[in-house]
């Protein structure tokens, strides 16, 4: 799930930048932005930085083993070898 520091810090960015006016109703405004961004990030189809570090893990290890196959699979196709 999304980060409830994070959602605050761009809530807050977003109502430091409006201007004066609509500061006097900062409150409400501020409860309003943090609900449309928390729906808007819902939408999105976002994953955990630990979901990504293992995902990135995985395909290190597939292609790593990709290349040991394509090494074995060369070396099967060469002329001259028992297997040929």
């Amino acid at each position: 799930m999304l980060d409830p520091k994070l959602l605050d810090d761009l809530t807050r960015r977003l109502t430091d930048a409006m201007p004066p006016a609509a500061k006097a109703m900062r409150a409400d405004v501020e409860k309003n932005l943090r609900a449309t961004v928390q729906a808007a990030l819902a939408k999105l189809d976002l994953v955990t930085r630990e979901e990504f570090d293992v995902q990135t893990k995985v395909l290190a290890r597939t292609r790593a083993r990709i290349e040991q196959l394509e090494k074995q699979l060369a070396a099967l196709e060469k002329p001259g070898t028992p297997n040929s």
